[in-house]
Order: C-alpha cells, then sequence, then structure tokens
C-alpha cells in the first residue's frame, strides 16, 4: 500500500486553503535529506509557510514536498522529505495534523524476530 501521510499532508493543506488560513508546515530540519534555510533553523526545527502568495511551484509528492520562495530577499528551493513533517496546521489557530518523527507511513507489518533460545539449551560445537 501506498503511504497515507503525503494524503493526510495534501487533504490538510486543501482544508486550510479552502478556509482561507495560512498553511505552515513543522518540519524535522535534522533529517539528513531536508534541504532547508539554516539560518531559520530553532531546537532542530524549522516552520515553513507554504500558502500559494508566499510560494512558487509547489509539489505535494508521496516522497517529498518541494517548492521555491524567498528568505531574506534570496530565492531558495526548498526540499523536505514526506518523513520529516512533524505537522501541518493554520498558523490562524493552530488546527491540523501533527505527525510521530520518523514514523513509518506504510502498513508493513515487521519483520519477526527469530524465536528466542531457550535458556536451559546449550550449543557446543
Amino acid at each position: 500500500m501506498t503511504p497515507l501521510k503525503p494524503y493526510l499532508i495534501r487533504s490538510i493543506y486543501d482544508w486550510i486553503i479552502d478556509n482561507s488560513l495560512t498553511p505552515h508546515l513543522l518540519v524535522d530540519a535534522t533529517h539528513p535529506e531536508a534541504d532547508v534555510p539554516t539560518e531559520h533553523i530553532n531546537e532542530g526545527q524549522i516552520i515553513l509557510n507554504i500558502r500559494p502568495a508566499a510560494i512558487q511551484g509547489l509539489d505535494l509528492g508521496n516522497a517529498s514536498i518541494e517548492f521555491s520562495t524567498r528568505f531574506n530577499g534570496q530565492p531558495t528551493h526548498i526540499f523536505v522529505p514526506i518523513t520529516s513533517v512533524l505537522a501541518i496546521y493554520a498558523q490562524e489557530n493552530g488546527r491540523g495534523m501533527t505527525f510521530e518523527p520518523e514514523e513509518s507511513d506504510d502498513d508493513t507489518p515487521p519483520e519477526p524476530s527469530p524465536p528466542a533460545k531457550p535458556s536451559h539449551l546449550r550449543i557446543v560445537k
């Protein structure tokens, strides 16, 4: 199955825009693939304003979010892996959704652990 998280982000983004509010992303800026302005990182996180008037070329993909914007008047390309998104919410009222850091978005069950060896057995070579 495809991950659920990008679909939730897109739907909440649309809901925020439909209500004439300002969508913000809270991102784990320490994610190794995140490409965000380091001077705006606070305690390992960055808040990104993704309202249409503030950005260009928004791509809310299944694996990443990308767009162009300006920071301190400088054109900047932003790349955010979906796994680094901690929240999407409306700036005006804080309503939206939070996500666990590095949450697994697929429904694949974890690999089973090998069975534990009984403590009374001893392996002899």
